[in-house]
């Protein structure tokens, strides 16, 4: 169920400004229903399998206040409260502009919208924490449970993300989990086993999406003249993926 409290909502319009990548107006993959997506931009880790590279400098892409960001989301209104969807802010990494973000999702509220957050949790804790005032989902991407294996993929410690989503539980803030499938990198049995066993400890959490690795953005790592490390890998086959959601099930968990 996701929740409708939140704080009271003074009415302030703001120009404050933020940096993004790109918008996505009607995505159907980063929470429930049609999604009016936000991709900010900058982020901390460099995943291996990242898609979206050239969202790592938080100097790139470009420049735009709230106002305007809000006039554009509220052109889908109709489509978002039909469908049961509403505003994913996304990234990059969205707690790395935590008050920029936060007002966007507050101004959401204000217009009854639904809003959802896609984050690897990763950020300052600190900063991050007023952000969740108003949002009604998250989904947390959890690279992987051993420590070795989330440093090998991402290049930072998992336990920034470990702490973020503790304190989810603790708020009983609505969780999607995500975590992506990589054959001979993050397939380890205890690995998987480990995350499933953690997640299963976290009552906030509606659901784990099993999300297969891809190379669409090998292109990009190209463009950019980085080094794309996973050119030999092949996506995961079906058993694979089956066998890993398994996994989670037998936690108890619901998983697609």
């Amino acid at each position: 169920m996701i929740s409708t409290h939140h704080p009271p909502l003074p009415n302030l319009h703001s120009t404050q400004k933020g940096r993004i990548h790109s918008i996505e107006t009607c995505g159907t993959v980063d929470g429930p229903g049609i999604r009016f997506v936000i991709f900010t931009q900058g982020c901390l880790l460099r995943c291996q399998y990242c898609h979206n590279p050239d969202t790592r400098n938080p100097c790139g892409g470009q420049e735009i206040t709230v106002d305007e960001i809000i006039s554009e989301i509220q052109k889908y209104r109709s489509y978002m409260n039909f469908s049961g969807g509403g505003v994913t802010i996304s990234g990059g990494e969205p707690l790395l502009q935590p008050e920029f973000v936060r007002e966007i999702f507050r101004r959401c509220k204000e217009l009854e919208i639904r809003t959802a957050l896609d984050t690897s949790g990763f950020p300052d804790f600190n900063a991050s924490i007023p952000v969740l005032d108003y949002v009604d989902l998250v989904l947390l991407d959890i690279k992987s449970f051993n420590p070795q294996i989330y440093h090998e993929v991402t290049k930072v410690s998992i336990e920034p993300t470990l702490k973020f989503a503790r304190h989810l539980n603790e708020i009983n803030k609505p969780t999607w989990i995500r975590f992506v499938l990589v054959p001979n990198l993050t397939d380890d049995v205890e690995n998987v086993e480990g995350l499933a066993k953690f997640v299963s400890t976290l009552k906030c959490v509606e659901k784990v999406e099993i999300l297969p690795f891809h190379k669409m953005g090998e292109y990009k790592w190209e463009q950019m003249g980085y080094e794309y490390q996973l050119k030999n890998t092949e996506s995961p086959t079906p058993k694979q993926v089956e066998s890993v959601m398994n996994t989670f099930r037998k936690y108890g968990l619901k998983v697609q």
